[in-house]
This record gives structure tokens, sequence and C-alpha cells, in this order.
């Protein structure tokens, strides 16, 4: 088993008109996502063995969430149960001058009242050769934050490398210091790290100079590999043009060499999930060896890619992802 996630998923849900405001939908789609859940689901449709560590209600809704794992390939046996709830998070998307927006619904949720020693991480972690962990798992609760720490201890132990993506939601932490606390004592066990030069500065205060946002992200990749001392950075980079249009790339750092992707532009579906998408892409080309500028390449036309999808999940193969990495970006026909 070469991968292994741990992070919350909720029930998401969705207007089932996907051009309505939440305020004025009868309806909503339902589906079962969340960032970790996201990278996991994206690794297995691309082929990898991949396992899923949450903790879910013993109920119907349970059930079906690791019924929707085990679609996209997840391992789901060392999911524990328990709990009165799941979280839940209402998505309005965008479009135009109109930004999306989001509703968290996850207090007292059965992830975020995990306990200590609930799981057996040597066990978990045993046959694994990387572990995915996001910035988001930290704020849920005090036990969340101790949990997450630890696993990236016990894998820093064991060998698994540490792959990081330093997601910040500022509507969950109270102030940008409590973050820094946590993600320090992860970081110190980190070997990859996922992220973008706002998350930087936001968390912090780490301001690069550059003169467009290429050189800007170059900047905040090195400023964090010298103040986290981690060798290998993939940043995503992204110029808003509208809630509807964005233009998108990616930055690698690793061992002192910068490769970066070419920059696409697409016209906007659902974004929710997209770095997910890249982070799971990145750690894809990791996994098959590719040289670095492949695996760039790769992560972005992902990323790109995911744009387009409707749900958190990207379930683009191999092959459709390489000939966006190609060029194929017309949206002509294929027969």
């Amino acid at each position: 088993m070469s991968f292994t996630t741990f992070g919350e998923i909720m029930m998401r849900l969705t207007p089932s008109n996907y051009s309505n405001k939440i305020n004025s939908s009868s309806s909503f789609n339902v589906d079962y996502a969340g960032s970790e859940s996201n990278v996991a689901s994206s690794l297995g449709v691309l082929g990898n063995k991949v396992s899923y560590i949450t903790k879910l209600p013993e109920n119907q809704l349970g059930d079906a969430t690791i019924r929707s794992l085990r679609a996209y390939g997840i391992d789901t046996g060392n999911i524990i149960r328990g709990g009165h709830r799941m979280g839940t998070y209402i998505i309005e998307l965008g479009a135009s001058i109109r930004p999306s927006s989001v509703i968290y619904d996850r207090k007292y949720s059965s992830f975020s009242e995990i306990e200590k020693d609930e799981f057996n991480w040597e066990d978990i972690l045993n046959d694994k050769k990387w572990l995915f962990l996001s910035g988001i798992t930290p704020v849920l609760s005090k036990q969340c934050a101790e949990e997450t720490i630890k696993v990236s201890q016990i894998a820093k132990q064991l060998g698994v490398k540490v792959a990081f993506d330093m997601n910040y939601r500022r509507s969950l932490w109270k102030d940008a210091a409590d973050a820094r606390k946590i993600f320090d004592k992860i970081l110190e066990n980190t070997d990859l790290l996922f992220g973008n030069a706002d998350v930087l500065k936001d968390v912090y205060n780490l301001n690069p100079s550059g003169t467009s946002r290429l050189e800007n992200t170059k900047e905040a990749a090195q400023m964090a590999a010298d103040k986290f001392g981690i060798k290998h950075i993939a940043f995503t980079i992204r110029e808003h043009c509208s809630a509807s249009v964005n233009k998108v790339s990616g930055v690698f750092l690793t061992n002192s060499k910068y490769y970066s992707s070419k920059t696409i532009e697409v016209a906007i579906t659902d974004r929710f999930g997209t770095g997910d998408a890249f982070a799971a892409a990145f750690l894809h080309g990791i996994e098959h060896q590719w040289d670095d500028k492949k695996v760039i390449d790769f992560a972005t036309a992902a990323f790109a890619l995911k744009h387009t999808i409707q749900g958190d999940q990207h379930t683009s193969s191999e092959r459709e992802i390489l000939s966006i990495m190609e060029g194929h970006i017309s949206g002509h026909v294929l027969r």
C-alpha cells in the first residue's frame, strides 16, 4: 500500500440547480468529500493503492460515506465508527462577479471528537510510503491537532514520507498565530509541502516582492524552504479573472531547482477540490518516478482539469490528464 490520508470527510450539499443561491434552493445534491478524502479518491482513480483514515458515525450516513470511498478504490479498513454526527458543508457556486461561498456545520462531528489512542498509527502506517495531511484537520479540535502532530511524528520515525498541504481556512481559525504553533510541529516532519504564496503570507507573514505571480510564488517557495528546512515544495498559482474564469499554473522547488508549468486558462464549473487534485496528481507522478518537470506539468494539468468537473472529486484518468498536459485544450469532441 503506497499512500494513506487522514482527515474529516463531510456531507457536501450543493443546490441541485448549480446556478442557484443557497437561500433560494429547495433541493440539494448530496455528496461526501473533504480535502484528505479528495486526495485519496483522486489517487485511487489514478490506479494507486491508497487508504483513508477517519471517524464516522454508526448510522446510514456513515455507511453511505464508506460506500462512496470504496467506489474510488480506497481501502476503508481502518476507518473507526462512533460519535453522533457527520460534519456538513453547503456550497454556493459563484459565477462571473459573484464569488463562491461556503457554510460549514461541523461542530461536534464524530471526527472532531476523536479521542486519544483511538488510532493505532504504527499498524496503520506499517506498509505505507506516503502520509498526506492538511492544515484543515488541526483546527477542528484540540485532539485533532494533537493527533495530526502525533501521526506526522510517528510517520517520520517509521520512514514514511509526509506530504503536508498547508490549507489555511480563515473562517475556522481564531488567529493565524494559533495555526503557526501547530503547523510548525507538523512541518518539522514534512518531506513535501503543498500550498501557495498567499497561505505563507496569511500564516507566517512572509511577503515575497516579485513583480508577477510566478516570481512571487518562486520567492515564496524559497522562503518556505529556508524557514522550514524542506527540500521539496509544490505551490499552485491562481489568477482570478472572475468567479467563472481563472488562469492556473504550478511551481516545484526541489533541491534548490525550480520547475514551472505552463499557464492554463479555464472556465470554471466547480473549483472545489482543485488543490486536492493538484496534490494527488503530484504524488502520483512522484510514485511513478517521473522527472521533475513532468510531475509539475501533470499536477497542473490535473489542477486545471478538475475545475471543469462538478463535485469535489477529480475523476479524470491519467490518459485524460496527460492529454491536457500535452496541450489538447481546445475542447473538441473526442470520437
